[in-house]
């Protein structure tokens, strides 16, 4: 059966292939421009421009819209048109004329057509001159991007309003502002064999780990797809769990939060185009920290984070253990309530798990709707959702009132802590199920077994439940109860250390 279905799969697909095709350019400007026509044509945002100075022939390629027309032609293009070179050896002409160039514009020779052709398309001008078997790329970029703005799901009351934009050199300028030390490195590597995406590594050099260092470049030079279109195509390459709910890879949109586990000795993960941050190594504990805890006084931080937990439990137990207790635990209700409950119940045709299930349904199609309509019409879907779902199902008989008030604190649970809402979401599907056949004995079954999923992740290293387990007493002064700074500022943190 596993033959028959691979067998299908390669009937649709092709392998994936580094094309690594390396050309080395060549004296006649040209040769070079017909290479470029057979590889690029029909491209009409692709601009060829051929000149002469004193009977030396220059030629220029750049991409329209992606470059910076006025620097081209102030800074670029007239000093090299006026210069005044004083021989004809090409290669003489071409260092002069890059070094007529402002410094302030970024400068590279490149030797291979292929090379040079990937970063011209990355916005850069690149230029050819008769006689030289090189040629100069100039960073004159100045492409389409969003401006930087407050993060959507990240929102904090005191904290910075500045998110990461689509733009990778923009969101490591932010952390550059923020990290004023030349320990911050950053390296840029390449994934997708055909988009070239941008992958930029940030981390301290003073504090990281090297080993897993290391196995981030691996692990990432190692990625194989054809288009890399976010930073999560990169997260299950990055990432060591197949068959867990929970990733070790954290995700971020806020530059302070970044800053925050760089200081920790976590690698920082970039990609272009993508508005997000990945960090590693992620464990449990941080889903329920945010940078106001440590902006407030420490009781706030200890208040908000036992206001998490316990929306946590709420959003993936409260729906299976009430249909638990409705269909094999009644004794547990109290004798003022069981009456009303057993009413309301009476009046709806279908068994507690199927009713609790389509409501559970119900709340991810209108919160997934939404999610993907227009703004201008999401109001309505909520308007339509709270009335035609609420009251009139419950005034039709379809839906219990209990039971659409308990799905109504989950969802809203749920959103206490977004980056855990997927998961909530599927473990709350789960325990349903298991709560409505074997009741609170298969509800804690499932709790054990959550649990030692969750102690499997193990993020290089670094056990996913640590400080928890295994036990490390040193780092619950930033756990549940966060110290004052006037202590909790003299060390740093090393999260590497928690495996030890």
């Amino acid at each position: 059966m596993e033959n028959w279905y691979r067998k299908k799969i390669d009937e649709i697909t092709a392998p994936n292939v580094e094309k690594d095709e390396k050309e080395p350019i060549k004296a006649e400007v040209s040769e070079n421009f017909k290479y470029l026509e057979s590889k690029l044509t029909p491209s009409f945002d692709v601009k060829y421009r051929k000149s002469e100075v004193n009977g030396i022939k220059f030629g220029f390629v750049m991409l329209d819209g992606m470059c910076d027309n006025e620097l081209i032609t102030e800074q670029l293009m007239l000093p090299i048109l006026n210069g005044d070179y004083g021989t004809s050896d090409g290669e003489r002409v071409l260092e002069t004329a890059a070094d007529l160039i402002s410094a302030s514009i970024d400068k590279s020779i490149q030797f291979e057509l292929n090379t040079a052709v990937n970063e011209m398309l990355s916005g850069n001008l690149l230029m050819f001159v008769e006689g030289a078997e090189r040629a100069v790329l100039f960073g004159v970029q100045k492409f389409p991007k969003r401006s930087i703005s407050e993060p959507d799901s990240e929102t904090q009351e005191k904290g910075s309003k500045e998110g990461f934009s689509e733009s990778f050199k923009d969101n490591v300028a932010l952390l550059r502002r923020r990290i004023r030390t030349p320990v911050l490195k950053s390296e840029i590597l390449e994934v997708g064999t055909t988009s070239k995406t941008r992958v930029c590594i940030v981390y301290l050099s003073d504090r990281v780990n090297e080993k897993i260092l290391a196995s981030v470049r691996k692990r990432i030079k190692n990625a194989s797809f054809d288009v890399c279109l976010g930073a999560g195509y990169l997260e299950s390459f990055l990432g060591n769990e197949k068959a867990s709910f929970f990733s070790g890879v954290g995700s971020t949109e806020r530059p302070d939060v970044l800053t925050a586990k760089l200081s920790e000795g976590k690698i920082g993960i970039i990609t272009d185009g993508t508005p997000y941050a990945l960090y590693v190594p992620h464990i449990f504990t941080e889903y329920f920290h945010s940078l106001d805890d440590y902006l407030k006084r420490p009781y706030y931080a200890f208040a908000i984070r036992t206001l998490k937990i316990a929306s946590f439990f709420i959003g993936i137990f409260l729906p299976g253990i009430y249909v638990a207790i409705c269909t094999f635990h009644q004794e547990v209700i109290p004798e003022s309530m069981i009456f009303d409950i057993c009413l309301q119940e009476s009046f709806v045709p279908l068994p507690v798990m199927i009713e609790a299930l389509i409501m559970h349904l119900v709340f991810e199609i209108v919160k997934e709707a939404g999610l993907r309509m227009p703004k201008s019409i999401g109001n309505a879907v909520s308007i339509v959702g709270a009335l035609v779902i609420g009251d009139a199902a419950v005034s039709a008989g379809l839906v219990a009132a209990p039971m659409l008030i308990v799905i109504g604190l989950t969802a809203v649970s749920s959103f206490v802590i977004p980056s855990l809402y997927d998961i909530s979401s599927l473990l709350r599907a789960v325990l349903i199920i298991v709560g409505g056949i074997s009741g609170f004995y298969g509800i804690m079954i499932a709790f054990a077994a959550v649990v030692i999923n969750m102690t499997a992740v193990s993020p290089y290293g670094v056990p996913f439940t640590s400080p928890l387990s295994p036990t490390k007493t040193g780092a619950w002064r930033d756990l549940l109860f966060r110290s004052d700074w006037r202590s909790l500022g003299k060390k740093i943190l090393q999260t590497d250390r928690l495996d030890k």
